[in-house]
């Protein structure tokens, strides 16, 4: 709540503090002493828009600052975290208007755009009076005042709708999102199934590319394998027809080497070794011979085959082209699109699914709908009465307020059980409006328009009087009291002391009755020194409050009857 707040060069105030306590402040003063300055400076604090002309003549800028307590899980200590500002149990706001409009606003030590002030303020105070009512003026909160007078039973039912609306939009979403992409998905499934299809006809092996590129080659040059492999053979174990003259093989030489070696190995060791590596090389050859012949055995040809190698290649190399840079490559792609396929495929069954819960969920939505409607009906009934009896007793006796819960029919929305089809939104299917009377007879408007500034200002203290929010820490009332005199305006203090036991009140007033009931009291006095006039505010107690209440209610303060009255006054409002 607000702690602190200082008023610098602000029309006719020069520098004013108001230190402000829990429960009721009062503001009083005499006319021109710039009691309106307060609310003005809070409204600057609060980010309305600046001006200039309120700037007090001679001075650079007009200052307003702000000291909130608040706690560190309030939404606006949350809110101010978030733009950097410093909160410590305290929450510091300043706004500046200079003399030439230019406007500054600074949150929690940190500068900051004016519309977070605004932010800020619809968490922390409510300002009622000749100023933009937001809580009236903007439809949705009619509706939000009248959900929190409900209660239970509407607290309830808005979340048994509000659960099956959410789950109604999320189905209804994803199968908007599947039937609009369902051309898409067939022609996507159907050029993944015949890519399959092709990949299985080939029924390609890991590897399969290279080692038929490798047999490819092997059969197109099977002659000249065949003849190099033969030549290579004769050469080391000799031909079994040999020719006159042919070069002996190797064999043979081996052969002699060790005849020419073998009787002479005794008389050296190191000739022995040589003769042990010349039988070495004898082995050696004989079994490259071998494998010469198996080899040359080995690539007779099968007829065709070569053909078929190709065929089986070409085949191959065309999954290459489409799928991948290598037979792994092509397999991991069909896995890849196989487990896409199945997912296109079983989407038929979830447009099924979801068709089958949005038209569980529909009926189901419209019931919770209608019994919502229900609850807000029978509480509006209640509140309208009760807000009806508060005003009785703050001067609109003959004023009339009703809550109307009604639903906007439209050809393509949610039906109802009765039939009727109706626009449905997050919170319901209602549209709430408060209505004011505000004399017998008249039609009921919409409050914010049926009432005048002070009307307004005492519509909402019997509002929040009645619905006892709580949601906001501080309430100023300004022309609470218009038109507003004797016992009834004992009656509008009395009712801004009842809201003062749920939040901080802070009222300007030019009644002693609703001043009386403070439990703090400030005075804006007003100074002229022939040539400027200039205000401050200070609080005021004992002596110094009989005095103010006894000019309120006589016009001069050291009148004994006017003294005896205010005490008379402070005795029936103590307690």
């Amino acid at each position: 709540m607000l702690r602190e707040i200082r008023i610098r060069g602000l029309g006719v105030i020069d520098d004013a503090v108001l230190e402000l306590s829990d429960g009721l402040n009062v503001v009083t003063g005499e006319t021109g002493a710039g009691k309106t300055m307060v609310v003005s400076g809070l409204g600057l604090l609060l980010g309305e828009r600046s001006d200039a002309g309120r700037v007090r003549a001679g001075a650079d800028q007009a200052l307003v600052e702000g000291v909130v307590e608040v706690a560190p899980d309030h939404p606006a200590a949350v809110r101010a975290l978030e733009a950097g500002a410093d909160v410590e149990d305290v929450l510091i706001m300043s706004r500046s208007v200079s003399a030439a409009g230019r406007s500054r606003a600074h949150v929690g030590g940190r500068t900051a755009p004016v519309g977070l002030l605004a932010e800020l303020g619809q968490h922390l105070v409510a300002v009622h009076g000749q100023a933009d009512q937001w809580r009236l003026q903007r439809p949705e909160q009619h509706r939000i005042v009248l959900d929190r007078f409900g209660g239970e039973p509407v607290a309830v039912a808005t979340k048994e709708y509000a659960d099956l609306y959410d789950a109604l939009e999320r189905a209804e979403s994803e199968l908007a999102t599947l039937t609009a992409a369902h051309r898409e998905r067939v022609q996507r499934l159907d050029s993944l199934t015949a890519s399959l299809e092709e990949i299985e006809r080939v029924d390609p092996q890991s590897g399969e590319d290279e080692s038929l590129a490798a047999e490819a080659e092997r059969l197109t040059h099977a002659d000249a394998l065949r003849a190099g492999a033969g030549e290579a053979h004769t050469a080391l174990v000799g031909d079994e027809d040999p020719v006159e003259g042919s070069a002996p093989a190797v064999l043979d030489l081996v052969s002699a080497a060790r005849t020419a070696l073998g009787s002479l190995t005794e008389h050296d060791s190191r000739l022995e070794e040589l003769d042990a590596r010349v039988r070495e090389l004898g082995v050696l050859a004989a079994d490259l011979g071998g494998d010469l012949a198996s080899y040359v055995a080995d690539i007779d040809v099968e007829p065709g085959r070569l053909d078929e190698v190709n065929d089986r290649r070409a085949a191959v190399t065309a999954l290459l082209r489409k799928y991948g840079d290598s037979v792994d490559e092509v397999l991991a792609w069909s896995q890849a699109a196989a487990l896409e396929a199945a997912d296109l495929a079983g989407t038929d069954d979830r447009i099924s699914a979801l068709q089958q819960q949005v038209d569980d969920l529909t009926p189901r939505l419209a019931a919770a709908a209608s019994a919502l409607s229900e609850c807000r009906a029978s509480a509006a009934r209640t509140l309208g009465d009760r807000v009806g009896e508060e005003l009785a007793h703050l001067a609109m006796g003959s004023a009339r307020v009703e809550v109307v819960v009604r639903q906007h029919e439209v050809d393509d929305g949610l039906r109802l059980p009765d039939g009727r089809t109706v626009r449905r939104a997050v919170h319901g299917v209602d549209e709430v409006e408060i209505l004011l009377a505000a004399n017998k007879g008249a039609t009921p408007r919409t409050v914010a328009k049926a009432a005048s500034g002070g009307e307004l200002s005492r519509v909402m203290l019997a509002l929040e009087v009645v619905t006892a929010s709580g949601d906001l820490p501080t309430f100023v009332f300004d022309e609470v009291d218009a038109g507003v005199g004797g016992a009834a305006a004992l009656d509008v203090g009395a009712r801004l002391k009842a809201l003062a036991e749920q939040a901080q009140v802070i009222v300007v007033t030019h009644l002693a009755q609703v001043a009386a009931y403070a439990d703090r009291h400030l005075v804006v006095h007003k100074q002229d020194d022939g040539q400027i006039t200039s205000s401050g505010v200070a609080a005021v107690s004992g002596a110094e409050r009989e005095a103010e209440l006894a000019r309120m209610l006589g016009g001069v303060s050291d009148s004994k009857a006017a003294l005896q009255h205010a005490r008379e006054l402070l005795r029936s409002t103590a307690g």
